[in-house]
């Protein structure tokens, strides 16, 4: 069982949706024009653009939940021009007229799955061809904080067989290609060189050297100049040696792609191999989970008394522990009943890791458990004067749970907390509230009103009987006689 707390003055703040929808602007070849995608049919479309030589399943897998995560982070990507990503490699390539029912079956076996870096969808970029060697996330994106995107070794891309390749042009048609791209080019063009390396060897930049002007550049610049004037089929990657002879440049290399993240060659000999999809993806982002909600959240620990506080910003929170403790002294006492173990709070770090973790939406303020709470940012709920009253709430909810009777409704559980926390005293009413009406996640003013009236039940009853015998049915369960009269109550007024 889940307690929700709502917050009415953070509706705005996001709200879960059934299905995302992507909208995406298609290639030239498949007419150009913006279409709407559903997650799901987004992922196998890119399956279908960047995968569908693939001859392991359970690399498709892997690709499939990397897809996801991409999208899942990056959306919005071309938010300025009236979508959200584009149909070529810039962003997925993506053919969603050609996939096959291979490529569904890998999509719906990872259904909503993401990878995940504390809390948040990680950053899982994937190349065709590492060339044996992956690359580090900081020679291709300086200003990406993605410790699981290193340099290391891919003995699995070496056994695939990893493309070697040869390509060499005269120095006047490279010059050219390179002004195309409005790049300074010393005239004439001479010789090209590797002025120094990233650290898995890769070019990082080149000299252009001419008589008697030398010019740097960087060699991800160089690449994507001549691949747009030349084709794409010229340089591959920037894993490469240069050789200048009689006005003509070779560069012998091996690789495609900028080789950060997941290697498309190397994903599919390790399934070949007979690892699965999850073991694949911890291999190219070591340090990753993979989940349908936030993981991989590094937690400290903040002992008290009665409560155990985890958080990740220890200096932002300490002041939860000393207001938790009190509350709880404070509810134990009315209730006259004290926690066996203690209760474990997690704060977390932002609004986008509470909702990537626990599912919920930004107008949940907390949720709690038997075992414990999770808690939005104390920021968020200071700002809204709700931190002591949401932390209360909670720690009823807790209290309450732990020592309730299996047998006891929900209303009455989620009536009990209001009426113990709430100062109100409003109408009562015959109503029921369903399970359904304090559960769901989808309508806060429906949550709201389930919980209002779930209160009011809970006020008769009080009235009725008194705190005392009403506190007491939480062990022993709502006597027959009361269970009855509510449901009579309650179809009475239907009428």
């Amino acid at each position: 069982m889940t307690r929700k707390i709502l917050l009415a003055s953070l509706l705005w703040v996001f709200v879960i949706q059934a299905e995302v929808i992507y909208k995406v602007r298609l290639t030239s070849n498949d007419g150009g024009h913006v279409v709407s995608l559903p997650a799901e049919q987004y992922v196998a479309a890119v399956l279908a653009g960047e995968s569908g030589t693939f001859r392991s399943d359970e690399a498709l897998k892997a690709m499939a939940v990397a897809a996801r995560t991409y999208a899942a982070r990056l959306r919005g990507r071309h938010a300025a021009e009236g979508y959200d990503f584009c149909g070529t490699t810039h962003c997925q390539r993506a053919e969603p007229g050609v996939v096959t029912y291979r490529l569904l079956v890998a999509t719906r076996a990872t259904a909503g799955e993401l990878l995940w870096y504390e809390g948040k969808p990680a950053f899982t970029v994937y190349a065709r061809d590492c060339g044996g060697k992956s690359e580090g996330v900081g020679a291709v994106w300086p200003d990406v904080q993605a410790p699981y995107l290193r340099v290391q070794a891919d003995p699995y891309c070496l056994r695939h067989g990893a493309a070697s390749w040869l390509w060499n042009a005269g120095a006047d048609a490279i010059a050219r290609a390179l002004l195309d791209s409005q790049l300074r080019v010393p005239q004439p063009l001479r010789r090209v060189t590797v002025l120094n390396r990233s650290p898995s060897g890769r070019a990082r930049t080149l000299q252009l050297i001419g008589d008697p002007q030398t010019v740097a550049i960087s060699a991800s610049s160089f690449r994507f100049a001549l691949g747009r004037a030349l084709g794409w089929n010229t340089l591959r990657s920037e894993q490469y040696e240069i050789q200048n002879r009689n006005g003509q440049i070779f560069f012998r290399g091996r690789g495609e792609g900028h080789g950060v993240g997941l290697c498309q060659y190397g994903a599919d000999e390790m399934g070949n191999e007979g690892s699965t999809y999850r073991e694949i993806l911890a291999f190219y982002y070591p340090g990753t989970t993979v989940g349908l909600t936030a993981k991989g959240i590094q937690w400290t620990w903040l002992g008290g008394e009665r409560i155990n506080l985890f958080t990740t910003l220890p200096g932002r929170d300490a002041d939860v522990l000393t207001i938790a403790e009190s509350l709880q002294e404070q509810m134990e006492g009315r209730l006259g009943w004290k926690a066996k173990d203690p209760i474990n709070i997690r704060i977390y770090p932002d609004l986008d890791t509470f909702r990537n973790a626990t599912g919920e939406p930004g107008w949940v303020a907390a949720r709690s458990s038997r075992s414990g709470i999770d808690l939005q940012p104390p920021s968020v709920l200071k700002a809204h004067g709700a931190l002591r009253s949401t932390l209360r709430h909670e720690i009823t909810h807790v209290l309450i749970e732990r020592e309730a009777h299996p047998d006891l409704p929900v209303w009455f559980r989620e009536g009990l907390v209001e009426w113990l926390c709430s100062e109100r005293r409003g109408e009562r009413s015959g109503r029921l509230m369903e399970n359904n009406d304090l559960r769901q996640r989808g309508d806060s003013a429906r949550a709201g009103q389930a919980y209002a009236l779930a209160y009011q039940q809970v006020a008769d009853l009080m009235n009725r009987y008194g705190e005392g015998t009403v506190l007491g049915w939480v062990r022993r369960g709502l006597p027959l006689a009361v269970r009855n009269s509510m449901v009579s109550k309650a179809a009475t007024n239907s009428k």
